[in-house]
């Protein structure tokens, strides 16, 4: 098996319906802002979606996720509609769960995971992403190969499918676990150049870009640098960290690392996997907090990441947070929130650049702040 991770075509136009959980004590509009995220994720990894709907349940089913009386209405929506796929927003769904319903509704069922894992899946470029990712499926599949049994078979290709294949998935677990510690290695290998390179560059002054995936760092840095990173308008648009060298004023200069985007409920193997692409920040001297203005959900966004930040022990970084795309902005109450809720941001627009100049002159602060601290330290 090699590490190519999209082996399986996508099926054309495959129909989706997308089901939110709104359990005793959840809070409904967390919820509602939850499934609108998942709509826009299953449509980056390709499919179509017919419907989605929020089903209010004391407790998640043990055998079927939701009751028998919205079962019986699902199936005949999908022998209706011609959907081949149900999505879950949930993060984990037990493998007995999944064969109860496709046994039941002659579809596949899949969660919010599996969507994630897809479209990185179709995103991966480099081999170091296509190791990582593959390594992330088969972590999460591994413990679910036994209870899944039959239907690993029935999936056909499609959102959820792409990776190792079906072949590795029925391969014994002595097989994956080989293929585990093989990744694994590689990505040792990886890591061990990534250490070397950041050694050469012991003297630089490096920020990481980071944020809300489609926030825009790959367009920011494209502008600052003056180069041509990949960007595209949807999630997850580049998995690998690229650094690039930013020119200042008086010949001053300072390295930008792209780094993957951050989303809610980001697979814990995903995270695990791409450890040696997130050292790049753990790495840098500083970040620059990249945030989408326009965004429904600004203050969760917002959050999401600096919980990741805290787990990889770097909220305390010098943090310069940029609010980008002002040009599209519709709410002008928007400008004056951001003003009054949080210190010194920077309100701007990478693609128009607007608020360059003043991020510029941040880095220019930073920069000096850091050489004077380093000199004493007799980093430089």
């Amino acid at each position: 098996m090699d590490a190519s991770v999209n082996r399986i075509p996508s099926s054309v136009d495959e129909k989706a319906f997308l089901i939110g959980i709104v359990t005793d004590g959840q809070d409904i509009k967390a919820v509602e802002d939850s499934l609108a995220e998942l709509d826009l994720l299953v449509s980056t990894a390709g499919a179509v979606i017919i419907e989605s709907t929020i089903i209010k349940r004391k407790k998640i089913d043990p055998a079927h996720i939701i009751g028998k009386g919205y079962l019986d209405k699902l199936k005949d929506i999908v022998i209706r509609e011609g959907i081949r796929l149900i999505v879950f927003d949930l993060n984990k769904i037990r493998p007995a769960q999944v064969r109860n319903l496709e046994e039941l509704l002659k579809c596949r069922i899949i969660g919010r995971t599996e969507v994630i894992l897809d479209i990185f899946a179709q995103r991966a470029r480099s081999a170091e992403a296509k190791i990582q990712v593959e390594l992330a499926q088969l972590k999460y599949i591994l413990p679910r190969i036994k209870g899944l049994g039959g239907a690993l078979s029935r999936l056909g290709g499609g959102i959820g499918t792409r990776g190792p294949g079906e072949k590795m998935i029925e391969t014994d677990r002595r097989h994956i676990l080989r293929r585990i510690s093989k990744l694994d290695r590689e990505l040792r290998k990886i890591a061990e150049h990534r250490s070397l390179i950041r050694k050469s560059r012991s003297s630089e002054i490096l920020g990481a870009v980071v944020g809300y995936t489609n926030a825009g760092k790959s367009t920011l840095i494209n502008v600052l640098a003056k180069d041509d990173l990949f960007v595209e308008n949807r999630l997850f648009a580049t998995l690998d960290a690229f650094t690039r060298t930013v020119f200042l004023d008086h010949g001053k200069k300072i390295l930008l690392t792209d780094t993957i985007g951050f989303i809610r409920n980001l697979p814990a193997n995903l995270i695990e996997s791409f450890k040696s692409t997130l050292e790049e920040i753990q790495n840098a001297d500083f970040l620059i907090h990249l945030i989408d203005i326009t965004s429904r959900d600004i203050e969760n966004n917002i959050k999401t990441v600096e919980n990741e930040l805290l787990a990889l022990e770097c909220l305390n970084k010098p943090n310069i947070m940029f609010f980008n795309k002002i040009d599209s902005l519709q709410n002008c109450g928007v400008r004056e929130f951001i003003m009054n809720r949080y210190p010194y941001p920077i309100i701007g627009s990478a693609i128009k650049r607007i608020g360059i100049d003043e991020l510029r002159e941040r880095f220019i602060f930073i920069y000096d702040s850091i050489h004077k601290s380093a000199h004493r330290a007799g980093r430089f």
